[in-house]
């Protein structure tokens, strides 16, 4: 039987970033398939959270090609601002509206930009929150929330807008150590939905968990492209490697 190579969901092809005379990603090439789950590490200042922001075009890059089912991302015509609707973005830190109820923050993207009724945007507010068992939350303020149930909120609100693609940048690292839990627990049910995702993070234990790959970077490139068993497996690792995860799990 004859098989079809399906075409990558996210495709970073040759891309490359500056700031200024700072060149922060070079020549970065990654693929990512429908379903998998991608875990992006290295040190601070590596490239991680720019190569993310790349994808839904929070950042401009000026080298090579940044494609999301098989559309290139660019600003200058326009695409970046529509993939925003099918790629959802959740960061270190929760940025909800304060003035909003739960409710409401959940809301306000279905109605204002995908354009469904209320009911239908209530509907699917309540659906998420009652997945990560925050629903009796629905009518309070972000500030009447701990911060491990906010970053819960904003997960619920990127996934009210049906991604096709979820990107998380570190969002457990504003978080305090007994709150992390909860936010990882929520991310891991949702892999196991089978949502695409690419998640920068040094939580190594959720990494062995539920990653596909691990992809290190380091001064703007990548360094590495393993499964898990193979990215931890100490016999193998590159040196490299092998500094950042003491670095990390000592830390």
């Amino acid at each position: 039987m004859m098989t079809t190579h399906r075409p990558p969901i996210i495709a970073l092809r040759n891309v490359n970033k500056w700031y200024g005379n700072l060149h922060v990603l070079r020549d970065v090439n990654l693929e990512v398939s429908e379903g998998e789950k991608i875990v992006l590490c290295g040190p601070s200042g590596s490239g991680k959270s720019t190569a993310v922001f790349t994808i839904n075009g929070l950042e401009a890059y000026q080298g090579g090609e940044v494609s999301v089912g098989g559309t290139v991302v660019s600003e200058r015509d326009g695409t970046a601002h529509d993939l925003r609707r099918h790629v959802g973005m959740v960061f270190q830190q929760y940025n909800l509206f304060p003035h909003l109820s739960i409710l409401e923050n959940c809301c306000i993207g279905p109605m204002k930009i995908l354009k469904v009724s209320r009911a239908e945007a209530e509907a699917r507010a309540m659906e998420e929150l009652a997945r990560v068992q925050i629903a009796d939350q629905a009518l309070k303020y972000p500030e009447m929330l701990s911060g491990g149930q906010q970053q819960r909120v904003a997960i619920c609100r990127a996934l009210c807008m049906r991604p096709r693609v979820m990107l998380f940048d570190e969002p457990t690292s504003a978080l305090d150590p007994e709150m992390v839990g909860e936010v990882l627990d929520v991310m891991s049910e949702l892999s196991e939905r089978g949502m695409t995702m690419i998640v920068v993070t040094h939580e190594m234990g959720f990494t062995k968990r539920v990653a596909d790959r691990v992809v290190m970077m380091e001064q703007g490139s990548i360094i590495e492209n393993l499964p898990p068993e193979q990215f931890f497996d100490r016999d193998l690792a590159n040196p490299r490697v092998e500094a950042f995860l003491n670095q990390i799990m000592h830390a």
